[in-house]
């Protein structure tokens, strides 16, 4: 885990998006080596039910920023106290198709039970990173996105779980940042528009 490579980013920031997003990326430490933490949302939510995610949420007025934004959404979803989040660095900046503008902030944070708010979020998974880097738990495919345009999709496939979408986009840029893991070069397939999602 490369802490140097997360802090000296330089991240790009978008302007696209109506609404103000932020993330935190999770990584716990344990004796045999580093985790994300992810949420499973719930399938009641109006916006990517049932899809997995960093714990995170729109900005509001009374946050003094974003770093905030992530600290408070972490706390309402899995009571993460913001005062254990040690941000690290930021990732890019991701316009999402639900037009949002999710800011990234990658955050240490301590190894203990964290408790979902159930009326948003349908589990905590913990997913090691020697998983997450295996290029056996990988896949990716190519489609001309609706919203995107030509866009590659990346699926990690982990403990029965699958993370996708725009938390694959993080996922990705993070992997390529902390690790020695590299996105392979050609998807897996390329596919129609409408073809459905592997998941």
């Amino acid at each position: 885990m490369d802490w140097e490579r997360v802090r000296s980013h330089e991240p790009t920031a978008a302007v696209e998006g109506d609404r103000e997003a932020a993330v935190l990326v999770p990584v716990i430490t344990r004796p045999d080596g580093e985790h994300l933490l992810f949420t499973k949302r719930a399938d009641h939510l109006g916006e990517h039910p049932g899809q997995m995610s960093f714990p995170g949420g729109g900005y509001e007025p009374g946050d003094e920023d974003l770093a905030a934004t992530a600290k408070r959404e972490a706390f309402e979803e899995v009571d993460l106290d913001p005062r254990d989040a040690e941000i690290a660095g930021r990732l890019d900046d991701i316009p999402t198709v639900t037009n949002y503008l999710v800011r990234p902030f990658v955050a240490k944070v301590p190894d203990r039970e964290y408790v979902p708010n159930e009326a948003e979020v349908a589990e905590i998974a913990v997913l090691p990173l020697s998983a997450l880097t295996d290029l056996e738990n990988y896949e990716s495919e190519r489609r001309d996105h609706p919203y995107y345009g030509d866009i590659r999709i990346h699926y990690f496939r982990v403990d029965g779980y699958t993370v996708w979408g725009a938390t694959g986009r993080m996922l990705v840029q993070f992997l390529e940042l902390a690790t020695d893991w590299t996105m392979p070069p050609e998807p897996d397939r390329i596919v129609d528009p409408d073809a459905d999602y592997p998941i």
